[in-house]
């Protein structure tokens, strides 16, 4: 075959993969190659081109032929909850990041929140010259000294779920917490004309909590209305939180609204809802969606739940440290805002279907 030939049938190949993106906007990566093509290639660059054209209808190689040859890189994730549901996406979002890049990781802290747990968890990684460690901020000044350090040694850190104003950590991934709160606080304005309003949160003080309660009670004092707040400390397991929730409402049973500040409380509070037969007495709602607090939202037993992405808080994360060590710190780093999404009765629908995002399955698959 001639080297027009060879140009031609190279020519006729990128219209026939291309023609079902002719109208999307950006790069016109057919009327470049024509262009490269047409100007005199010769035949070994044609060939290339021909391949190059057949991979491009492939699924993608290897993070190594991506980015260039490069160490499977040990990411460490110390968390404050590690077992608790809420973080089985964040978990798939690394895994699938991983996986993606080529990387591994470890999954460490505490399951209590206990803060002295999670700092030789941290200290730990360092030791063991992790390639980057992200890691949730509970704590407004515990771990600042042991991120200056393990920066001071050449490990880049990032802050997941929970931030903390003076850390010296080089990014933030997830929610911003005190907004979610003052959103929180006017739909319950909306709703709720006088009375009482119990608050529950699972640890008072704690960095990735205290915020949306101190944006409700900043939202309810600014509107002016009658409404006294109560916070309530539920602790960090579900069945403790279902009965420090009860408890409260048996001794206050003219409040008007009932919402919860983190996933497990919120799951909780749905349940109470549910077992004492207050749908439609009290207005209720919290955070995150546990497959728990997703059935039951759909059942009406809480008016909306607001969504995080818990998988991102994962998956862009151990992007961004991978990022920073294959370009030898030049890019990786960004403040990522994972959101704030109200999801109620007839929004929940999506939710339902069983999905990595949401943790509800293993199975990686399009959601339908």
């Amino acid at each position: 075959m001639s080297d027009t030939d060879q140009v031609h049938e190279a020519v006729e190949l990128l219209e026939h993969l291309d023609r079902r993106q002719a109208d999307r906007p950006g790069f016109n990566r057919r009327a470049f190659l024509r262009r490269t093509a047409l100007t005199g290639v010769g035949a070994g660059s044609v060939g290339g081109l021909l391949s190059a054209c057949g991979s491009s209808a492939s699924s993608g190689g290897t993070s190594n032929e991506v980015f260039g040859s490069h160490p499977s890189y040990k990411f460490v994730f110390v968390n404050h909850v590690t077992t608790n549901p809420f973080f089985t996406p964040t978990q798939y979002g690394i895994a699938d990041a991983c996986k993606l890049l080529g990387c591994t990781y470890q999954w460490t802290g505490s399951e209590t929140s206990d803060v002295s747990q999670m700092v030789n968890a941290f200290n730990t990684a360092v030791t063991a010259k992790a390639d980057g460690i992200a890691i949730s901020l509970i704590d407004l000044h515990a771990f600042n000294k042991p991120v200056e350090e393990a920066l001071a040694k050449g490990i880049p850190v990032v802050a997941y779920n929970a931030d903390a104003p003076t850390n010296k950590r080089l990014s933030y991934t997830g929610q911003d917490l005190k907004l979610a709160g003052e959103k929180m606080g006017a739909r319950i304005v909306a709703v709720v004309p006088e009375g009482e309003v119990g608050l529950f949160i699972a640890t008072p003080g704690s960095a990735n909590l205290q915020p949306r309660i101190e944006g409700v009670e900043k939202s309810v004092k600014a509107s002016s209305k009658p409404i006294t707040t109560h916070s309530v400390a539920t602790g960090t397991d579900i069945p403790g939180e279902i009965s420090a929730i009860e408890a409260y409402y048996k001794s206050h049973k003219s409040a008007k609204g009932l919402y919860s500040v983190d996933g497990g409380s919120t799951e909780g509070l749905a349940k109470v809802v549910q077992k004492l037969g207050l749908r439609g007495k009290v207005h209720a709602g919290g955070f995150d969606l546990t497959e728990q607090t997703i059935k039951l939202l759909g059942e009406g037993f809480i008016d909306f739940t607001i969504d995080q992405q818990p998988y991102l808080q994962g998956f862009v994360p151990a992007l961004q440290l991978f990022m920073y060590k294959v370009s030898n710190s030049q890019t990786g780093p960004f403040e990522a805002n994972t959101g704030l999404k109200f999801v109620t009765k007839e929004t929940v629908k999506p939710y339902v279907s069983k999905s990595r995002y949401e943790g509800t399955t293993t199975t990686a698959a399009v959601v339908k």
